[in-house]
């Protein structure tokens, strides 16, 4: 009964928050969710964006614009899926 429980709150958890996969998330979905999140966070954390933009000798919003395209496609494009 208690393992019963368990999985159900997983599949709640995984239905409500994309980030935490699924039994058919692929390795690239997967990375793509961690690389977002990463990005997402340096974004939105200011002393983390101004940290980046001394070290890049660029403007705080020319770090913000790079980072939010990188959310676009940040692990470069999908492979592509074999039909079996």
């Amino acid at each position: 009964m208690e393992a019963n429980n368990m999985n159900s709150q997983l599949e709640h958890l995984q239905s409500k928050y994309a980030g935490t996969g699924h039994a058919d998330t692929t390795k690239y979905d997967w990375m793509t969710n961690i690389q977002r999140d990463s990005l997402a966070s340096m974004v939105s954390h200011n002393s983390l964006l101004s940290y980046i933009a001394v070290a890049e000798n660029e403007s705080k919003a020319r770090v913000r614009a790079n980072l939010l395209e990188k959310m676009v496609l940040p692990c470069g494009l999908p492979p592509e899926r074999k039909e079996y």
